[in-house]
């Protein structure tokens, strides 16, 4: 099994959509201590906005805003959990039978 800290994101996961193109997406190269670091502190985020979104009125810019805090958390997840399906990544995959 790979160090889990030589492990990087791959950037193959787009985010942010518009028309069916999208118009990010997760940079290749980033150390996935630090990517799952950025996706915790922006959920975090994510949710004190949307709790404000949700108890005080006229506050429908902190759901958007909650929205794609949680789009971009949501990529960079899947972008790393894609390193970690990796062959030569998996415990199960090195196992012999």
């Amino acid at each position: 099994m790979t160090n889990p800290q030589d492990l990087k994101t791959i950037g193959l996961t787009p985010f942010s959509y518009h028309a069916n193109q999208p118009l990010f997406r997760i940079n290749a190269g980033v150390p996935v201590i630090q990517a799952l670091s950025h996706a915790s502190d922006r959920l975090h985020i994510a949710k004190l906005l949307a709790s404000d979104a949700a108890m005080v009125r006229d506050t429908d810019r902190h759901a958007w805003a909650s929205h794609f805090l949680q789009d971009m958390s949501k990529a960079i997840i899947d972008d790393v959990a894609k390193v970690l399906d990796a062959p030569g990544n998996n415990k199960a995959s090195n196992v012999v039978s």
